[in-house]
């Protein structure tokens, strides 16, 4: 059975994106190509065990095992040497995806302490959206008892959107809380 968002994109907003973006071709369409999930881990310089608590948070967040990530250079000042892990990274497409863009919109942004909507600017010029969370607990499934250290982590959109504003209009679609729109100066 295919995730509720994807089956959404499928029936509905593809057809709206058509008629408000004005499309002549169907494969044009915007749409999601993958979420990357990283989480960049500091104290694993001094400890191992921290980036193995993110590596089993990010595991359960994503539901599916994800990657070490490893210093590309020395820094003398943090203590890091060349090829070190830390941190983790997990890339989502298909199913996946869907299903952890729902678990987002739908229950993990609006349990962020003093959410008043993400920002509407975090587009690159190319039509992906990033945004960041400063604590890995607003996701449910984490039992807060055995991830007592605070961990944030930055999630990339990448979509097929040739414009900031195309990406934009679908993922207000998708339900994605922005933050209204400034009017004009009072």
């Amino acid at each position: 059975m295919a995730p509720r968002l994807q089956e959404k994109y499928e029936n509905e907003i593809r057809q709206a994106l058509i008629e408000r973006l004005g499309i002549a071709n169907p494969n044009a369409v915007p749409r999601i190509s993958k979420i990357v999930i990283n989480m960049g881990v500091g104290s694993a310089v001094a400890d191992k065990k921290n980036l193995e608590l993110a590596f089993d948070a990010m595991t359960e967040i994503a539901g599916q095992r994800p990657v070490h990530t490893r210093a590309r250079k020395s820094i003398a000042g943090f203590r890091l040497r060349e090829g070190m892990a830390i941190g983790c990274k997990v890339t989502l497409r298909r199913q996946r995806m869907f299903e952890f863009l729902d678990r987002l919109v739908s229950i993990v942004l609006p349990r962020v302490r003093d959410f008043r909507g993400i920002s509407r600017t975090a587009f690159d010029g190319h039509g992906n959206y990033s945004l960041s969370l400063t604590e890995q607990l607003v996701f449910p499934e984490l039992n807060p008892d055995k991830y007592t250290k605070p961990q944030g982590m930055n999630i990339t959109i990448t979509t097929t959107a040739a414009s900031d504003s195309d990406a934009l209009a679908m993922l207000e679609m998708f339900g994605m809380p922005f933050k209204a729109a400034k009017t004009g100066a009072a």
